[in-house]
């Protein structure tokens, strides 16, 4: 191995100065509006989540800086303006972006340096935010350190392992085993050795290891975008820079953008051709979280097509082989994975512990709520009988819907993503029960393909419903009208803005 030389620094020194030069510049421009809007939105979230945030219920930290009053009275009060005003400010820069990329249009568009610039500085002062909107963090390590001391995370709740990490648990939680894959917990184990039973070193450097997945997704997005004719600009404002992602996933430390990134990484290998590494990367994604294999049928339609048009094999013996190497790659991923981490296939049968779960997110859940408020009005309801029949029911669609989607899109690239979008979509909408970041899953496939002023304004607008309508300690609003009033008219006005937004003339004729 050869050792760095003089001139290897140099360069190197050399491209960070440009990059650095080429921020610099960047600042000073009129693009760098939104983005210094969006820091600024960022930093009140990052200060607001000191009372408002899902923080630990005893803080050792805020009460040696003399801070805990942010959590109680008028203290919390104070603390849930800051961060909804964050918020606010935060989904105004994204809108704002939005509109000046629909006014550009085509020929002179927002350029994807812009947006990855742009996820820099909205993205910075969250990374020492406490956990956003959700508690999941800390179910994540104590399910870490439940390998960490030798038990099976497949097998027992983080309750069998008591520790000060167990403490921060939501109580629903802490008898669930874990439904994550062996990729996942493997890397919960590690940063619990590093950090031991430390909440906030915990939580800081599980963040961290999202970063990666965050990073594979800046790559991935316009790279499949560009592969069938679309816009990276709009790909990576769609999945990268949306709210859901900033705030939810890497403010919420959420092991979904690990999942996210590697799988659509995966699927740009596989249309690049390189099957084998395309492959492997999907499936440590579903090794990471079990839905990115949604996404592994589809890709052997185009490995297949790559064989047949461009190796001269028929059809039948190419889907045969695309097949049996996507079997062969997975089994032998997850095998490794597997073994590096201890644990076996149990996690499987935890995925049935978001039954738990109950909000009106899924259409099942949904159904059962409304039977129950208005049938509830005439004759007597068992919401629960109900919500078992509409989960069944749910479960069903599911199951009938996947392979007709996988049969129906196969036919080119820009159709195996539609499918694997329309999958990802029917699962998030019919599961038993479904959280705001699920929604990220469809929207890092549909970025390339969703991208004409009607569909940005619906998935601005939807975008925000979602957002606005969770509430920064981890709970929901769905059953205060209030709330969910709120939040409607909040996804209204961010969809009336984008469709509004005044697209260039490229017409002579429409020119007065």
């Amino acid at each position: 191995m050869s050792t760095p030389t003089a001139e290897d620094h140099n360069l190197g020194a050399g491209h960070l100065n440009r990059q650095l030069a080429r921020l610099r510049e960047f600042s000073r421009t009129e693009e760098a509006r939104p983005a210094l809007l969006g820091f600024l939105g960022a930093l009140a979230i990052a200060a607001g989540g000191l009372g408002a945030g899902s923080t630990r219920l005893h803080d050792p930290v805020l009460e040696s800086l003399h801070l805990s009053w942010l959590r109680f009275g008028h203290g919390l009060v104070l603390s849930s303006l800051l961060l909804w005003g964050g918020v606010a400010v935060m989904l105004l820069a994204w809108l704002w972006l939005g509109r000046r990329m629909i006014s550009r249009g085509p020929d002179q568009p927002v350029d994807e340096y812009t947006m990855v610039a742009t996820t820099g500085f909205w993205l910075a002062p969250l990374l020492l935010s406490v956990p956003l909107f959700s508690r999941d963090t800390y179910s994540y390590l104590a399910q870490g350190a439940l390998l960490r001391d030798g038990f099976d995370p497949y097998a027992v709740g983080p309750i069998e392992n008591p520790n000060p990490l167990l403490d921060n648990v939501s109580p629903i939680w802490t008898t669930t085993t874990a439904p994550y894959g062996p990729a996942f917990i493997l890397i919960a184990k590690f940063v619990t050795m590093l950090v031991g039973d430390n909440v906030i070193a915990g939580t800081m450097v599980l963040r961290l290891c999202m970063l990666p997945g965050l990073a594979l997704l800046i790559w991935a997005a316009p790279r499949i975008a560009r592969h069938i004719g679309a816009n990276g600009a709009v790909a990576l404002w769609i999945c990268v820079l949306n709210p859901l992602v900033i705030i939810h996933l890497m403010g919420g430390v959420h092991n979904e953008m690990l999942m996210v990134g590697l799988m659509t990484a995966g699927i740009a290998l596989v249309f690049a051709h390189r099957f084998v590494g395309g492959v492997t990367l999907a499936t440590i994604a579903v090794a990471v979280k079990a839905t990115a294999g949604l996404a592994l049928p589809f890709m052997v339609w185009v490995w297949m097509r790559a064989l047949r048009d461009r190796h001269g094999y028929r059809t039948v013996p190419a889907f045969l082989i695309a097949a049996a190497g996507s079997i062969a790659i997975f089994v032998g991923v997850f095998a490794v994975l597997s073994l590096l981490a201890g644990v076996g296939l149990g996690w499987l049968t935890a995925l049935a512990g978001s039954v738990k779960i109950i909000n009106w997110l899924t259409v099942p859940t949904a159904i059962a709520n409304v039977t129950n408020a208005v049938g509830g009005l005439v004759f007597p309801v068992n919401f629960y009988a109900v919500l078992d029949v509409t989960r069944v029911a749910g479960i069903l669609i599911i199951a009938i819907s996947l392979p007709l989607l996988w049969w129906r899109f196969r036919h080119n690239d820009r159709e195996v993503l539609l499918g694997i979008a329309w999958a990802m979509l029917v699962v998030v909408l019919f599961v038993p029960a479904a959280l705001p970041w699920y929604y990220t899953w469809p929207l890092a496939v549909i970025s390339a393909t969703a991208q004409s002023k009607s569909a940005i304004a619906a998935i601005a607008g939807f975008s925000t419903w979602i957002m606005v309508i969770f509430k920064p300690d981890g709970s929901h609003g769905m059953y205060v009208w209030i709330h969910v009033l709120l939040a409607t008219v909040c996804a209204a006005a961010a969809w009336y803005s984008l469709r509004r937004a005044a697209a260039p003339v490229t017409d002579p004729s429409q020119v007065p």
